[in-house]
């Protein structure tokens, strides 16, 4: 009896804990996104913000007309860009560790961000418009995603163990494409414009192609939002999990399309963004544990307020805008690092 007293209590504590945490992720989120809207050539202080907010309800006051402009066609598309693709990434990435059981997973594994290079770069030589680049950056993710896991299908070994030595030769495959479409492209125009998406940035963001991008990265955020607690059961042996009667192939299907779907939708948004889902599923992980059922939601909310501020500093750090994923590498690479000698030790 003392015991089960015990239990409860402690229950109790990890709640309100948790609650806490949450609170204060969304309070970060939000002051992220706020400090934003000031960051950038043409700094929008708060009133401004405010202001140009409301007029398009039909506020009628004293305000600037670039700041209008600014607010609704520039920053607030790329903030809200990087927040849904920083909770897409973490999300996905949070997913991945835990269905194939391994820490230093991301979301690329599988070859979604090598598979929407692939298309992106055909369709930039093809001269495509930046709508078409987006969707055939999108279909490249996700044929890449569906290739291998149908060769995985055909192997003799443990799934997981197929589907990343596939996804590890559909990657090849992709990145030498990519290189192929380099080598033949225009150096003077064309080759600028694929380098350039594939360092990653937000620079092109407007408001009809986040809008595009927001369908499939609401729909894989639900739908791993609301299996979160089935991943929990992904981390066991398959024989064990079998036992328990869960269908683990369904299951392990469902989630690889769910990520399939925020991945190749964050790549065709803002190229490639790298170490966004390995890094910060690990930090979500010291604030609220090992369960996915707390760790999904807190990933996704850590990811936008980090992909935010990244975003403010590749704006902010120099004269000149920085590419995103070259400041979310930097970042990034001396934690991978760290992260390793921790597992060793």
């Amino acid at each position: 009896m003392l015991n089960h007293h015990l239990e409860v209590k402690q229950e109790a504590v990890q709640r309100r804990r948790y609650c806490f945490l949450n609170t204060g992720l969304l309070i970060f989120l939000f002051a992220a996104v706020l400090l934003s809207f000031w960051v950038g050539y043409y700094p929008l202080s708060p009133s401004q913000v405010v202001t140009a907010f409301l007029s398009r309800f039909g506020y009628e006051g004293e305000i600037l007309p670039q700041a209008v402009t600014i607010f609704w066609n520039i920053r607030l598309p790329r903030i809200l860009s990087a927040v849904f693709i920083g909770a897409s990434l973490s999300a996905a990435g949070a997913a991945y560790q835990g269905m194939f059981r391994n820490p230093l997973v991301s979301p690329d594994i599988l070859g979604v961000s090598s598979g929407a290079s692939l298309g992106a770069a055909f369709a930039i030589l093809m001269g495509a418009s930046n709508w078409l680049i987006q969707l055939a950056a999108f279909a490249g993710g996700t044929a890449a995603v569906a290739a291998s896991y149908l060769i995985s299908r055909r192997s003799v070994h443990s799934i997981t163990l197929s589907l990343v030595l596939t996804g590890s030769m559909i990657m090849a495959l992709c990145n030498a494409g990519v290189t192929m479409i380099k080598y033949v492209a225009d150096p003077n125009d064309v080759l600028q414009q694929i380098t350039f998406w594939l360092m990653g940035s937000l620079t092109k963001t407007d408001t009809r192609s986040f809008l595009w991008s927001l369908i499939p990265m609401s729909a894989g955020l639900v739908i791993i939002f609301l299996l979160r607690w089935r991943i929990n059961l992904l981390t066991l042996d398959e024989e064990e999990a079998k036992s328990l009667g869960i269908n683990i192939r369904l299951y392990r299907l469902i989630l690889i399309a769910a990520s399939t779907l925020l991945s190749a939708a964050s790549v065709c948004l803002g190229g490639l963004i790298g170490w966004v889902g390995l890094m910060i599923p690990h930090m979500a992980r010291a604030l609220v544990g090992a369960d996915y059922g707390r760790l999904i939601p807190a990933s996704a909310m850590l990811g936008a307020a980090y992909l935010v501020l990244m975003d403010d500093l590749a704006r902010s750090l120099l004269s000149m805008e920085l590419p995103l994923g070259v400041v979310t590498s930097i970042m990034g690479a001396p934690f991978f690092v760290s992260l390793i000698i921790q597992k060793k030790e």
